[in-house]
């Protein structure tokens, strides 16, 4: 979502290499074969995107990147598309899996099957220098009857409604880059983000500041997110074999320090499984 022009282009092209269809059956022995992964992503810093060099990095990539060579998979082939076509785009064989920053929560675990997630997650607002209407939680948004915004198939859409704000109201952008444009320039009051989206892309803003990280409340209990890598619910296999790796990288401290770098935190490693997060 974080893209220049010239980058752009890059992903055009990419993406249109990865609409041909990939053959069905055993998607590990198959991707073992082929020797080659399409990862679904969404354009989005810090989870995949391109940098200044016209390169896909990220977490996301990053990470694969190194699991699926364990797996004997040699290349990660990442296709960028907007967030609210991954899950499509996954069953419809467009890519092999994704991995865009996605929250694992019980819809989309009704489409998709998923690995447990490689962090924990709270929300975080993007506000004006100051924070003028004194936002920090959902329920302020409410009260203030501040012009929200979020982002295209986000989590916080359904937060921001469980909160009592009608979701006619919500303007929907494309991430959070566009999200912070238009708080500076006072088209909404707020944008609502990950607390590591939101911190990471005010870094430079002389307009703009992220609040402290909280926990959306959805029906009376505080929802810590999760997010992880989707696969098609027919790939259990790969899916499991996934997981292997993702349980020992942890375990030994490696998957942290793929992640720090792109702005994660220790408090953002986790426990939680896809089990827990599916209910």
């Amino acid at each position: 979502m974080l893209l220049g022009t010239a980058a752009a282009g890059a992903l055009g092209a990419t993406a249109a290499a990865g609409c041909s269809r990939v053959p069905s059956g055993d998607a590990l022995a198959r991707l073992k074969s082929q020797r080659t992964v399409r990862l679904g992503i969404a354009g989005e810093v810090p989870y995949g995107y391109v940098d200044n060099q016209g390169e896909f990095t990220g977490e996301a990539p990053e990470l694969a990147r190194v699991i699926f060579k364990r797996l004997g998979i040699d290349s990660v082939q990442p296709v960028a598309t907007d967030f609210a076509s991954l899950i499509p785009g996954l069953n419809s064989e467009q890519f092999d899996v994704v991995s865009a920053g996605m929250y694992i929560n019980k819809e989309r675990c009704e489409q998709v099957i998923f690995a447990d997630p490689e962090y924990q997650m709270l929300d975080s607002f993007i506000v004006r220098k100051g924070n003028p209407k004194n936002l920090h939680s959902y329920e302020d948004v409410v009260k203030a009857k501040a012009k929200f915004a979020t982002g295209t198939g986000y989590a916080e859409i359904e937060y921001a409604v469980a909160a009592g704000f009608p979701e006619k109201d919500i303007v929907i952008l494309q991430d959070q880059v566009a999200g912070l444009n238009a708080v500076e320039s006072g088209r909404v009051d707020v944008f609502a983000g990950t607390a590591l989206t939101a911190r990471e892309v005010v870094k430079k803003s002389r307009k703009a500041e992220a609040t402290e990280p909280f926990a959306a409340v959805v029906d009376g209990e505080k929802k810590i997110d999760g997010g992880g890598f989707a696969f098609r619910p027919t790939d259990t296999e790969l899916r499991d074999a996934f997981n292997v790796e993702i349980h020992k990288m942890k375990k030994s401290g490696e998957l942290f320090r793929i992640l720090r770098p792109f702005g994660f935190t220790q408090n953002e490693m986790t426990t939680l499984t896809a089990k827990e997060l599916c209910r």
